[in-house]
Parts: structure tokens; C-alpha cells; sequence
């Protein structure tokens, strides 16, 4: 699977951890920077991410600021997107099997890096359920307009 990742200057250490967990769990992945630790504004590269996940050019997407919040809602913004801030494996797991989310925001302020690996490992693991999560999937992206 293909995985887009973003970040700002507080998920620059946890996005290229998060690189070597890819690997190691056979994925690839488009790094839409940030590239240092360097202030910066979250919405250039979550957004960048986002963009390649909703156009398809990646199947998921791993947003990464100091709390999440924020990666999250930028990235929730472009259409197509369902982008989960989670914190923890259950979270990670649940958003994949209710909500199909595409996209999960991390804060790097408050998860490390063995909760990261997990989240990863869970979240590109997990299978949408559909079924009655399916209808309420489909009521969600409707108010796109």
C-alpha cells in the first residue's frame, strides 16, 4: 500500500520514524515534508497529503503536528477525506472499521514512538466493517455537499 505523509515542525522526529515502520511492514510512501524541524505551517503538508489521498494517487495517509488537532483539520478539509486524530491502537483500529477513515493524525506531543508503531500497524491493517457503518459513511461524505 501506498501511504502519503505530512507533517509540521513538531511531527518532523515522529513522521521519520513512522518511515521505518512503513518499510518494515512492506509499504511505500510519498513524504510530503515537512523536511526539518524547521517552524512551519501544518496545513501545507497535511493538506499536500490529504490531496494525494483523495485524488488516489496514495491509499492512506499518516498526518503528523505536536497534538494532531490541527494536521487533522486541515487535512479533513479537501473533499474526500476522513481524517482521524487518534491516540491511541483502539482508536486506530475503530476509526478504520466504523468510519473507513482514510487518513490518521498523530500528535507527536503526546504518543511515542512504540504507540506510533502500533497505531500504524493497526490502522493499515484494519478492514472497513461496512454493513450498517457503510450507511453511516456514505450520510458523513453527503454533507460535502
Amino acid at each position: 500500500m501506498k501511504i502519503a505523509l505530512g507533517c509540521d515542525h513538531g511531527g518532523y522526529e515522529l513522521k521519520e520514524f513512522v518511515k521505518t515502520v512503513l518499510e518494515k511492514l512492506g509499504h511505500t510512501y510519498e513524504d510530503f515534508g515537512c523536511t526539518s524541524a524547521d517552524s512551519c505551517d501544518y496545513p501545507d503538508f497535511g493538506g499536500a497529503a490529504a490531496k494525494a489521498v483523495a485524488a488516489g494517487e496514495c491509499q492512506r495517509g499518516i498526518v503528523i503536528c505536536t497534538t494532531g488537532i490541527g494536521i487533522s483539520i486541515a487535512a479533513n478539509k479537501v473533499k474526500g477525506i476522513r481524517c482521524a486524530h487518534c491516540a491511541d491502537c483502539l482508536q486506530a483500529e475503530l476509526t478504520r472499521r466504523h468510519n473507513d477513515a482514510n487518513m490518521m493524525a498523530i500528535g507527536a506531543g503526546f504518543t511515542g514512538k512504540n504507540m506510533a508503531e502500533r497505531m500504524v500497524e493497526v490502522f493499515l491493517s484494519t478492514e472497513f466493517e461496512g454493513g450498517r457503518h457503510a450507511r453511516r459513511v456514505d450520510k458523513i461524505m453527503a454533507l460535502e455537499g
